[in-house]
């Protein structure tokens, strides 16, 4: 997980899991400001077409993990892990990240 996008968001609406993070829906101002910085390209506004099961996953998590805001170092398997198909179906854990 690419942890660049927390410190641009100015409303502080990511939170951590153990393996990805979610953007809590109906704290975010879509304001775009943090989707150019994500290396992955793994943020989407929530009104683009398709994403149903994102916004609900987003919305279930946001409510579960803690709140993070201070970027860290990406894991050291990031580069390998960005672009693999079905990552979310292999590897997905609900357990909770660090946050700040």
């Amino acid at each position: 997980k690419y942890m660049d996008c927390v410190e641009v968001c100015p409303v502080d609406c990511f939170y951590e899991g153990e393996n990805m993070l979610v953007i809590h829906p109906d704290e975010c101002i879509d304001c775009g400001v943090c989707e150019p910085e994500c290396p992955a390209e793994a943020i989407s506004p929530d009104t683009d077409p398709g994403l149903d099961k994102w916004l609900k996953i987003n919305t279930e998590y946001a409510e579960k993990w803690p709140n993070i805001t201070i970027a860290r170092e990406a894991p050291g398997d990031a580069k390998e892990m960005d672009g693999v198909a079905d990552k979310f179906k292999q590897f997905f854990s609900e357990a909770p990240g660090q946050g700040d």
